[in-house]
């Protein structure tokens, strides 16, 4: 009888010990894979708050310009100022950037202090949400 209750309790430690060892290496294979978010890979989504820590990256940072620097003369406008023929130079210089490019031209707007006029909003956003 004795045999029988030591080769229990033996047969529940190789068994404890077997499981322990199969479930570390499971563990491992199953880890999730983290992503490192970059501002090159933010999208925007209110949980990742990516787009505020990039700002204040960005800011940190020289200011990018892209090609754009005719702009600078409507720093300290209200959006709501411009004429048609001002919002087509700001159109004329979103068009000319790649798509990828929209998000960090909006940052390089705001911390040179430009406002987007209100007519080219809208595109501003769609080309952002499509990125």
């Amino acid at each position: 009888m004795l045999i029988l209750i030591v080769s229990i309790l033996l047969l529940g430690v190789i068994v404890g010990i077997a499981s322990k060892v199969a479930s570390r290496g499971k563990n491992v294979e199953d880890a999730p894979i983290k992503v490192e978010q970059t501002c090159a890979t933010c999208n925007g989504t209110p949980e990742t708050k990516c787009e505020q820590d990039c700002m204040m990256e960005a800011s940190t940072k020289p200011i990018e310009y892209f090609d754009d620097e005719e702009l600078d003369v409507f720093s300290g406008r209200t959006s709501d100022s411009y004429t048609d023929d001002e919002a087509d130079q700001f159109s004329d210089v979103l068009y000319t950037m790649r798509q990828d490019e929209v998000a960090a031209w909006c940052r390089s707007m705001h911390l040179r202090g430009i406002e987007l006029p209100d007519q080219i909003k809208d595109e501003v956003y769609m080309l952002r949400a499509q990125d």
